[in-house]
């Protein structure tokens, strides 16, 4: 109690050092909460970029493994690899089904595409006189060699394109997304629309490779937005796409007639991808194909969020060192100011121990007022600059949101509203609390290392107090 009450009377008598001390301090204290927040909201936009992404796994050819016993130069070795290529298993929806049951497989989706040629409707074509054989127009659709592609999706996720902006609805039936996946309903291109004279509710007709026929609704009209031909063809690439939902190829599909199946699976984490892939090669899957994720795409998307939480460590550390560093230096000078008065309290029998510690106990309080006022600032001051922060992400997220559900059909805000959780774009929302920036654990934490750097300073003290003589203070002093 004596100490305490001795340290007190001395931080009232020299008013102007303890001040000093007190200002470095709440510095450091709300330089360091600032810079805190900054590295925890640079760690939830982290968060919200990697989630924006769902962790995907498709299946893919393993090319390398294929092509290694064979040499590509050679006649000979390009008809086995050929030969190879035509007798890797196919896949069914029921092998998807099956791949789908793991407790590594948290949802999938899947596109199914088939050849389909006209009976009322014809491809989007115009004769190439100049020559070329009509070399682009004949790139429009490659699918089993016939007029057009019907595209078959299992669900809105699926719809890759449209989420990524190449496809936009340029005019979609208002039950649109009610039916379109439950029903002989269709998309089509606004360039096959226009060259067949086509509208909204039309209904067309399409023949299959053996010769059945299937006639559907068109409830929407869309565009590709960025043309794959670059100039081969008077046509888009997708100009002879026409889309469906999945069932509608299921029916299609049989012995003669041979789809494109592609699907994709969400995973709980990348890390499962190996046992995953050992678990379909167990349930069947040929083992020329192999499992590709999307990591790389997710974790190019955070890089520069990442560049910003690994600055504001660095700068939090430097922070910390050179207020420590400053504090000890102070500490140093208020020792040899107070020289005198330590060689009195000495001689009047006062242990260097409890001389120490008064000295200690001074530097702890004013560090303690100093730290809880400049924590106290920092946390306020912490919630604006981190919404500042965030206000162009929340901005560019609104607007993908927005861009997305155009792309589907969408008018304007609330219009056709889509969620498309996963899908790249993140969930980016200011803070409404100080907490949820700065919260009081991260306060509690912050103020035990203020208060570790008062201490460590306070070295210089108990350096110098063991050091210092009584009798020769004294006598310098005389």
């Amino acid at each position: 109690m004596y100490i305490l009450k001795n340290a007190w009377i001395s931080i009232k008598r020299n008013k102007g050092r303890n001040i000093l001390i007190g200002i470095i301090i709440f510095i450091i204290a709300m330089a360091s909460t600032i810079t805190l927040a900054i590295k925890n909201t640079a760690s939830d936009l982290i968060d919200s970029y990697m989630n924006a992404y769902n962790k995907e796994v498709t299946i893919g050819f393993n090319r390398e493994d294929m092509m290694k016993d064979f040499n590509m130069g050679d006649v000979g070795g390009r008809d086995e690899i050929k030969e190879k290529f035509n007798n890797i298993a196919t896949y069914s929806i029921s092998d998807i089904e099956s791949f789908a049951d793991s407790k590594y497989v948290f949802s999938y989706y899947y596109t199914y595409s088939v050849g389909m040629n006209g009976s009322n409707i014809e491809k989007a074509e115009i004769e190439d006189d100049r020559g070329f054989g009509g070399r682009g127009e004949k790139f429009n659709n490659m699918e089993n060699q016939s007029d057009f592609t019907l595209m078959g999706y299992s669900s809105l996720d699926a719809m890759s394109e449209f989420i990524n902006g190449t496809y936009t609805m340029e005019d979609i039936s208002d039950n649109a997304w009610n039916i379109a996946f439950d029903g002989n309903y269709v998309f089509i291109n606004s360039e096959l629309a226009s060259y067949n004279n086509l509208k909204l509710n039309d209904k067309i007709t399409l023949t299959s490779t053996d010769n059945q026929t299937f006639e559907y609704q068109i409830i929407g009209i869309f565009k590709q937005n960025e043309d794959d031909n670059q100039g081969m063809s008077m046509f888009s690439g997708s100009a002879n796409t026409i889309i469906t939902n999945s069932d509608n190829i299921s029916k299609i599909v049989n012995d003669n007639v041979k789809g494109n199946l592609s699907p994709t699976f969400i995973i709980n984490s990348y890390s499962d991808v190996s046992r995953l892939q050992d678990e379909f090669y167990e349930k069947g899957l040929d083992k020329n194909y192999i499992l590709e994720t999307n990591e790389e795409m997710a974790t190019a998307a955070v890089s520069s969020v990442k560049n910003v939480n690994s600055f504001s460590t660095t700068f939090l550390v430097l922070t910390l060192i050179i207020g420590g560093v400053v504090l000890f230096v102070i500490n140093m000078i208020n020792i040899r100011e107070r020289k005198y008065e330590i060689g009195v309290l000495r001689t009047i029998g006062v242990s260097k121990f409890k001389l120490t510690m008064q000295f200690v106990f001074e530097l702890i309080i004013v560090a303690l007022v100093a730290l809880l006022i400049g924590a106290g600032i920092g946390g306020v001051t912490s919630k604006s600059i981190s919404n500042s922060l965030l206000a162009s992400e929340i901005e560019n997220s609104n607007n993908q949101n927005e861009e997305i559900n155009k792309n589907f059909g969408g008018h304007g805000p609330g219009e056709n509203k889509l969620t498309m959780k996963g899908r790249g774009v993140p969930t980016v929302q200011a803070y409404s609390k100080i907490n949820a920036v700065v919260d009081i654990v991260v306060i509690v934490e912050l103020l035990g290392i203020g208060l570790l750097l008062v201490i460590v300073s306070s070295i210089a003290s108990l350096i110098s107090i063991q050091r210092f003589s009584p009798l020769t203070i004294l006598k310098e002093r005389s």
